[in-house]
This record gives C-alpha cells, sequence and structure tokens, in this order.
C-alpha cells in the first residue's frame, strides 16, 4: 500500500471515530444529516409496503434492493443525534433517555436485517410477515423520541 493510500484510509478511520459533534461543522449538519438518512429509509420502506399491501405489483428483485437500502439506512443516522444537536423533529427525550433510545436504534437494525432476509426469500408472504415487526419498530422509536 503506498503512504497515500495508508495516510487516507487512517484519516477515513479516525473521521468515522470521531463523535458526531466533530463530524459535522453546525447543529444544523447533523439534523440535516439525520433526517435526509430518515428520509430515504422511509421511501425504500414505502415501496416495500406498497408491495407487502397489495398497492402495486409485487417484484421481488425490487423488493430486495428496497430491502437493502432500508437496512443500510437504517445503520446511519444516528451519527446525527450527538451531544448539542437538539433541534428538529427529535424530542428532548433523545438525549435524557440514551439506554432506550440505543436500544430502539439497535432494534430496528436488527428488523431491518431480518427485513433483507425476508425480501431476498423471493416471496410476498415472507415480506409481509416481516414488515410490520420492522414498521412497528419505526413507529416504536417515533412514537417516543420524534415530534410529529
Amino acid at each position: 500500500m503506498t503512504r497515500l493510500a495508508s495516510f487516507a484510509l487512517a484519516a477515513a478511520c479516525a473521521a468515522m471515530s470521531l463523535p458526531a459533534a466533530a463530524q459535522f461543522a453546525k447543529p444544523e449538519d447533523a439534523i440535516k444529516y439525520r433526517q435526509s438518512a430518515l428520509f430515504v429509509m422511509s421511501q425504500h420502506f414505502g415501496r416495500l409496503g406498497a408491495m407487502a399491501n397489495g398497492r402495486v405489483p409485487y417484484d421481488a428483485a425490487a423488493a430486495a434492493a428496497n430491502a437493502e437500502v432500508v437496512a443500510d439506512m437504517a445503520k446511519l443516522p444516528w451519527a446525527g443525534f450527538g451531544a448539542g444537536t437538539e433541534g428538529g423533529k427529535a424530542k428532548p427525550e433523545v438525549w435524557k433517555e440514551d439506554a432506550k433510545f440505543k436500544e430502539r436504534q439497535q432494534k430496528l437494525i436488527e428488523e431491518t436485517g431480518k427485513l433483507v432476509v425476508a425480501a431476498k426469500a423471493g416471496n410476498i408472504d415472507a415480506l409481509k410477515a416481516q414488515f410490520g415487526p420492522t414498521g412497528a419498530s419505526c413507529k416504536a422509536c417515533h412514537d417516543s423520541f420524534r415530534n410529529q
């Protein structure tokens, strides 16, 4: 590996390990980041819901692709909830109930992982069976930590 590549890799690893406050120039940037990640996730989850609820024809390849995006996006927004990033649609409880908030994050990541497995099974029944629990994990977090 060249020295430049080694330096770039080291810099990238260091940036990923920084607290949220160090990753965003302004609190508004963190808010925009988390809202954007959650928006993209919701758009792809909605496409799965349309299939699961029969509003659009089931397409196994599209279901798998959308589930992958949902699972990937479910890992991203949490960096945008660091200290000093209060605001947006997030309730103050995000910062007051850290353990509960992290538990809900983990539950969402777990459920979206199961959604990928269900979507890759290639049948609508598997997708329908996992769509509800995944949506429930979204709702549980929204009910506790999101202003409507």
